[in-house]
């Protein structure tokens, strides 16, 4: 059995499972997920450029993890997980994440999306992509204080006018690439930009390891090891070095984890 991972904020709850609607370079699509598996239906536009999902098996983990983690993780078994299709998305996404926690970004990227984005009726009811970069920099100041984006204005603005200008570059990089592109964006900083990166290209490799969602799934599945404490700079080294130069097993420990926390919420 598969497991989605639905760590973005664009899945949402259905009867049966999760749905979210996602843009491609030449599409809408609908996203369904529910006992009988995965379902993609093209709305709008054409089907030249289909949603990616990238497939993690607890197979691929690093031989050095914990007993305890290694054993929660190969509970979930294989996984799931959209390589987020539109750039602009997972660059807003990671913007809106910055200074709150999960469940606050979750809401802020919801009320942001329902209010300038793109509506779409679907059988799991309303759904909605992100406003386009073009509308961003359209709107007026009072209109992100309005759904509580006033901190996250400059940066979004910022990220929209580069976008403009560097799309077409920042889409063919790979993630370290595209991860360093993108902090040469205003308040754009390593953990923003390798968040951004890592949900475009699916390449949790990258990801900003030390992130508090990560400590905190790992203390949940293993919670007699001797992780370091939340201060201590020393938990990214002691995630890396489990994997060392194999890129392969450290996206796997890395998403595998973040699936886990998705999964078991």
């Amino acid at each position: 059995m598969t497991v989605l991972t639905t760590d973005h904020p664009a899945w949402i709850e259905t009867g049966s499972g999760r749905a979210r609607a996602v843009r491609t370079a030449t599409a809408l699509w609908v996203l369904s997920w529910d006992g009988d598996g995965l379902r993609t239906r093209c709305v709008d536009g054409t089907e030249d450029v289909k949603p990616r999902f990238v497939t993690t098996n607890p197979d691929r983990l690093p031989r050095s993890v914990p007993e305890g983690l290694r054993a929660g993780l190969d509970r979930i078994g294989a996984s799931q997980r959209l390589a987020n299709p539109w750039l602009w998305d997972a660059i807003t996404t990671a913007i809106l994440r910055q200074v709150v926690r999960a469940g606050q970004a979750r809401k802020l990227y919801r009320e942001w999306c329902k209010a300038y984005g793109t509506g779409i009726s679907s059988p799991y009811g309303d759904l909605t992509t992100a406003p386009t970069a073009q509308q961003v920099l359209a709107l007026e100041d009072g209109q992100f204080d309005g759904i509580g984006a006033k901190f996250h204005r400059s940066a979004l603005q910022a990220a929209a006018e580069h976008y403009e200008r560097h799309a077409d570059d920042w889409a063919g990089m790979k993630a370290p690439e595209l991860a360093a592109a993108l902090t040469s964006i205003p308040r754009i900083g390593p953990w923003t930009a390798a968040a951004a990166a890592t949900d475009f290209t699916g390449d949790f490799s990258i990801y900003p390891h030390d992130d508090l969602a990560v400590r905190t799934w790992a203390a949940q599945i293993a919670p007699h090891y001797p992780w370091p404490d939340k201060k201590d700079k020393a938990f990214g080294p002691l995630w890396t070095g489990w994997a060392g130069p194999d890129r392969t097993a450290l996206h796997t420990l890395t998403l595998s984890t973040l699936t886990w926390g998705s999964h078991a919420r």
